[in-house]
């Protein structure tokens, strides 16, 4: 389907009737998947081809790229249906990529009741409830009966995300209960909202963090989820599509920050050289002055390299394993306390099972370093006994750090996913040398 849409859109004269006849059928993602392979000068031919009815659900499907590309390219009548036929969250997602100069001119060709809407959801904090909620819902006052909800809602449902949850409020606003349609359409048409409405409510204020709502949407399976303001009064809901973007977008910044880079924000092959190199440089730079406390503890024991410069060779060894033994730690208890599997007050239990783990690992990987390094290195025991047991305090001390290291910086209110591979890697590193020359110091008495 998508192929015969991309022939008749690269065509020199397009069958109206044909194009309109396989589009119909689609799912509006799809035809912006097909959008979005074509020639950028054929983006806006395509667009206008495009029934009304569906050009703006396409729209909200595309990214801020295309979509700032289309915008451009429209008059201001067509910017305007498109703008007014959105929901007023995909409307708000797409003013707040946009360049000053052309949010002035979409607002200008808004309607005012549609453009009140958008700049009321502009001025919640960026990741909070209310900037992501809709305000297109279906609500039900609790005293009328069944026969009025089915009027309410063929009268105003066409026009609203979604149906399939009506929200119950008394005449002052406030928030009573939820009903579904499932419900309405099994009850007796005569039978009061509030008698049949359920009032056991999971909502969100707008200040509400979204990290925090989506974490609700997950333990409750909803679809939906009603936000209210400081008064419980209904201003808005959340749906299940924006928790999924809201999700995606948390867990690529928290990537992105395991792994040392600055978050972006952009899709990698839309962002230009000069901005990944900059979100690069200075995490970079960094953890390069970092190094030099390696290499000051290095320069400190070089009387025990110069009695014995076999030591050198293991140094590598040494520093993979307690790197990679912390970065375990600290990736499951970043993602435990992503989750919500992991609080607080388990930082004492955390740490019991990790130095366990610790245990267990390091006396499996020290019974196989103590019998290569004896067997390779003319069976010098003492070598053996040195690097074995720098390995295995070294396993115990990467995973104390690793389990502790995102606990702490949950506790001083910064981001845990900072604390990951890069810099636990550094940190392990200075104590690694500082035990393994210690004990060589120690066990060959220089």
């Amino acid at each position: 389907m998508k192929e015969k849409i991309m022939a008749l859109v690269n065509a020199e004269t397009v069958d109206m009737a044909q194009f309109k006849a396989l589009c119909s059928p689609m799912n509006t993602a799809d035809i912006a998947e097909a959008f979005v392979e074509l020639d950028k000068e054929k983006y806006i031919r395509f667009f206008r081809l495009l029934p009304k009815s569906m050009a703006a659900d396409v729209f909200a499907c595309l990214d801020a790229g295309e979509q700032e590309l289309i915008a451009k390219e429209l008059t201001d009548t067509e910017i305007g249906d498109i703008i007014n036929h959105l929901f007023a969250d995909d409307a708000v997602d797409f003013i707040e990529e946009m360049p000053a100069n052309v949010v002035q001119w979409v607002l200008a060709n808004t309607k005012p009741e549609k453009r009140a809407v958008i700049n009321q959801l502009l001025q919640y904090p960026d990741g909070s409830a209310g900037s992501i909620m809709t305000t297109e819902y279906v609500n039900l006052y609790e005293d009328i009966s069944v026969r009025e909800a089915f009027d309410e809602i063929r009268s105003h449902g066409v026009n609203k995300e979604t149906i399939y949850t009506c929200y119950v409020i008394r005449h002052d606003h406030l928030l009573t209960g939820i009903i579904s349609a499932k419900t309405l359409m099994l009850a007796k048409s005569h039978e009061r909202i509030g008698d049949l409405m359920d009032t056991n409510l999971v909502y969100v204020q707008t200040a509400d963090d979204q990290e925090a709502v989506a974490a609700l949407f997950k333990k409750h399976g909803l679809l939906a989820m009603p936000v209210v303001d400081k008064e419980r009064r209904l201003v808005g809901i959340i749906t299940v599509d924006d928790i999924v973007k809201i999700i995606e977008e948390e867990t690529t910044e928290d990537f992105e920050k395991m792994n040392a880079l600055a978050p972006s924000g952009e899709p990698y092959l839309k962002t230009s050289v000069f901005k990944l190199a900059r979100n690069r440089i200075g995490w970079l730079l960094f953890l390069m002055l970092s190094a030099t406390i390696s290499g000051s503890i290095i320069t400190g024991f070089e009387d025990a390299i110069a009695f014995l410069p076999a030591l050198v060779a293991f140094i590598p060894m040494l520093m993979d394993t307690g790197g990679n033994a912390g970065c375990q730690s600290s990736t499951l208890i970043i993602r435990g306390m992503a989750v919500g599997e992991i609080r607080m007050t388990d930082t004492l239990r955390i740490l019991w099972r990790e130095l366990r783990i610790a245990l267990l690992c390091g006396l499996a990987l020290g019974v196989v370093n103590f019998a290569r390094i004896y067997l390779m290195n003319g069976r010098n025991i003492m070598l053996a006994a040195t690097v074995t047991l720098s390995l295995f305090v070294t396993v115990l001390m990467a995973k104390s750090i690793g389990c502790l290291l995102p606990i702490i910086a949950k506790k001083c209110r910064v981001d845990p996913a900072i604390m990951a591979a890069p810099l636990i890697t550094t940190i392990v590193d200075g104590g690694v040398l500082a035990v393994y020359f210690s004990f060589a110091k120690l066990f060959f008495k220089i």
